[in-house]
């Protein structure tokens, strides 16, 4: 290609990019595959594991997340996953056990095939400033335990971690962990929904710690009307005013939460929703976000 030829084959790239609509010029995104936490169909676990299980692959869900095996020795909780072409990447399990039962959470999710152990929360008791220091030193060492095993420890936030603590150096309980824990041996579930009661922007804590959040909790929440339940254990004080409900049905902009994705480092997406009635809310959120682009 001469110089001639190089200059108005550039020339008409440019008026075809400029001719181009500004909607068509940034690539849309979407998840690929939608997950589901497992605590959003606890009552039907215990019921029916199996057939829970199976109903939960036919709506269409690629991944779940444990929180207990309701009754399910690994082995058998395994073989339903296989059977129904489900994969589990994490498990929740409680500060207690990963004090004191942390090879046994490792076997187990080696088992499983999960690649994440998440820590899901903080009694009320030890949301003190030595209860917040402990956690930290705690998850460091879960973290290096767990890495050693190939596996990543995370924690999974509610709200009272945003209630300003005395004796933190003036930091959040959210913000002392973030500092006090090492970002490649501990990272975050953030739970989006609580998050937002609590109200924090999620995307700023994207672009303050960028990659530190491979797991998120999808839940929606409105204003309007009330719950099934006060949710002091999440927001650590009952809410007057306000309830969960399935994604799409709420007041959070998950587009511009999503668009930053990979800033975020999120890999896996869980829809959560603790006062489901029925499959028809996991199926609700789940039609939401398979077809969401953003």
């Amino acid at each position: 290609m001469n110089r001639r030829t190089f200059i108005e084959a550039s020339l008409a790239a440019s008026v075809v990019a400029a001719s181009r609509p500004v909607w068509a010029a940034a690539a849309t995104h979407h998840i690929d595959r939608v997950g589901l936490q497992l605590y959003t169909v606890r009552e039907l676990l215990k019921q029916d594991f199996d057939g829970t299980i199976a109903k939960v692959a036919q709506i269409g869900y690629g991944e779940v997340e444990f929180a207990g095996n309701y009754g399910k020795s690994p082995k058998e909780a395994r073989a339903a996953l296989d059977k129904n072409g489900l994969v589990s990447p994490s498990a929740h399990s409680p500060l207690a056990d990963i004090e004191k039962k942390l090879p046994e959470a490792i076997e187990t999710a080696h088992i499983m095939g999960h690649k994440f152990i998440v820590c899901p929360y903080i009694e009320a008791p030890q949301r003190n400033a030595d209860g917040w220091k402990h956690a930290a030193e705690v998850f460091n060492r879960a973290g290096e335990a767990t890495q050693k095993a190939g596996i990543q420890f995370a924690y999974h936030n509610h709200s009272f971690e945003f209630a300003p603590t005395e004796g933190l150096g003036g930091k959040l309980p959210f913000d002392f962990l973030l500092a006090n824990t090492d970002p490649k041996l501990v990272k975050i579930e953030m739970d989006l929904c609580w998050m937002t009661v609590g109200g924090q922007d999620p995307v700023a804590y994207f672009n303050s710690h960028p990659g530190r959040f491979p797991l998120v909790h999808v839940k929606d929440w409105t204003k309007e009307g009330h719950g099934s339940n006060d949710y002091s254990g999440a927001v650590g004080h009952p809410v007057k005013e306000g309830h969960m409900t399935n994604v799409g049905e709420g007041s959070i902009d998950w587009k511009r939460i999503f668009e930053q994705s990979g800033k975020a480092g999120i890999q896996h997406y869980f829809v959560e929703n603790d006062d489901a009635k029925s499959f028809d809310d996991p199926r609700a959120s789940y039609e939401y976000l398979a077809k969401l682009q953003f």
